[in-house]
């Protein structure tokens, strides 16, 4: 008995599937928005078969590919549409089904007519990939394993600093994308505002102020003007106060600092480490949604 068409096809539209699905996710831990468009059923002679994919980042990277021609134009700008949406138009909004003629005179039709001669139809899916969480915790104390463990429990990525190795440890983070037990000016040399990027949050729960005021003047010169990742420290008041003169002598613009905020956290009424990390959490979680 022969294998079917479809037999044979199926597997070679796995093959071009993976790579670009595997290249758009390695971009969305990078912290990146990811816009892909999808192949979804095709008739007639068409470039793109069902299965073929096309990835393009808000750096404007771009992966795989729909068929080429107008098609592949037409797409690529939809898609260019959809990352320059805030982030919560497009939760609320979701993707957007297309379908396509490739025939110049496809006159009378529910399809977006394209100029060309092929004749054939495609039926295109376009959405965003939104980034997920990924909180680097500086201070692996009780509130730093509290908001592991909420992070656990919803699925997002986080890191651990902390210059003690024994809070910063795969053992005590067994979950942990990365754990960095050096100094704080150690970690700051090996990053730069790119790198930072795979972050949403840094939050400075250190048992020393002078670590998370080294942390947090060294962050704010390398992320400059850009919002991500959003930073913010556990403390009092007076501490924020001296942290901000600190920065201020140290030539950090005032805008820059501002945009930082402590105490983090919704306020609950947090007392104990677990209501922190929740209320920290929900906090993230607010901004994700409104941001």
């Amino acid at each position: 008995m022969h294998p079917t068409k479809s037999r044979i096809a199926e597997p070679v539209q796995r093959f071009v599937s993976v790579p670009v699905l595997a290249w758009s996710l390695s971009k969305v831990k990078l912290g990146q928005r990811v816009a892909i468009a999808t192949v979804i059923s095709a008739k007639g002679s068409v470039p793109g078969k069902p299965g073929a994919r096309l990835a393009i980042t808000s750096n404007n990277e771009r992966f795989g590919t729909v068929g080429g021609a107008g098609l592949e134009f037409r797409i690529q700008n939809n898609l260019e549409r959809l990352l320059s949406k805030e982030p919560k138009l497009n939760r609320k909004e979701g993707g957007r089904i297309e379908t396509f003629h490739l025939y110049k005179d496809a006159k009378g039709k529910e399809v977006t007519a394209l100029d060309s001669l092929c004749g054939g139809q495609v039926t295109v899916s376009m959405e965003v990939i939104e980034p997920m969480p990924h909180i680097l915790i500086a201070g692996g104390g009780h509130v730093g394993r509290c908001i592991a463990l909420v992070a656990d429990s919803l699925g997002w990525d986080y890191s651990i600093f902390d210059e003690r190795k024994e809070y910063s440890n795969s053992e005590k983070y067994p979950f942990a994308v990365d754990t960095f037990s050096i100094k704080a000016g150690d970690f700051l040399r090996t990053e730069n505002k790119e790198s930072l990027k795979r972050f949403s949050d840094i939050l400075l729960l250190g048992h020393d102020w002078a670590i998370d005021q080294e942390l947090l003047l060294g962050i704010l010169k390398i992320r400059g003007d850009e919002m991500r990742p959003r930073i913010g420290a556990i403390g009092s008041t007076s501490k924020w106060k001296a942290f901000k003169e600190a920065a201020m002598n140290e030539g950090v613009k005032e805008e820059w600092f501002n945009s930082a905020r402590c105490p983090i956290g919704i306020d609950i009424g947090a007392e104990t480490p677990e209501e922190i990390g929740v209320a920290v959490c929900a906090e993230i979680l607010l901004l994700e949604k409104t941001t």
